[in-house]
């Protein structure tokens, strides 16, 4: 055998490199992490969120496979009941703290998710305007409106890109009052004065 063809023999042999993941699915490898679980049944796994924007983050996710709300249905009704359930069982946890739950509008990341989080948005992690809108926007789509919405129509709707752009062009309000701040370092330092 020349030493190309030899060479050749020796790359097919050896494992296939393992293609780098798309960060768009990094939720399902946290699903596996001991070190991110939060609480986990049956059906459900609470995740910490990596990048929490807010003092309280957490993902819940359910173990079948569902991409995102787009691919709900009126047969997932049980399960969005599961994942209220579980919003309570949060709240219970975090009696200090004022709790919300809900879903984006357009999810960035693969598989269904159900943000649980603190009204207080007090993270190094919340940045940009962006950030702040994804969550203090009707682009967060409270856990109650989607239960709704899907009762009522089976399924949940893609908002416009027109839509989700000036949603996430909003100017900047705070979430506890009626304090307009010009910019989110001045909305970071005012968050501060909710925090008991």
């Amino acid at each position: 055998m020349s030493k190309r063809a030899m060479k050749n023999y020796e790359t097919s042999q050896r494992p296939a490199k393992e293609s780098k993941k798309h960060w768009s699915l990094g939720l399902l490898e946290s699903m596996k992490d001991p070190d991110s679980i939060y609480k986990e049944t049956d059906r459900l796994v609470v995740i910490r969120d990596k990048y929490p924007k807010a003092r309280i983050h957490y993902l819940v996710l359910p173990k079948e496979e569902i991409s995102s709300i787009f691919k709900l249905n009126k047969t997932h009704l049980d399960l969005i009941d599961e994942l209220g359930s579980m919003y309570k069982s949060i709240k219970n946890d975090h009696t200090e703290s004022d709790l919300v739950a809900g879903f984006h509008a357009i999810p960035s990341m693969q598989r269904l998710h159900m943000h649980v989080i603190s009204k207080d948005m007090d993270s190094k992690c919340l940045k940009t305007k962006i950030h702040w809108n994804s969550f203090t926007t009707s682009f967060f789509i409270p856990f109650d409106d989607l239960l709704k919405k899907l009762e009522q129509d089976g399924c949940i709707e893609r908002i416009s890109n027109e839509t989700h752009k000036a949603l996430m062009s909003t100017p900047l309000k705070c979430n506890q009052c009626s304090f307009e701040p010009k910019n989110m370092p001045q909305l970071k330092q005012h968050l501060l004065s909710h925090v008991k």
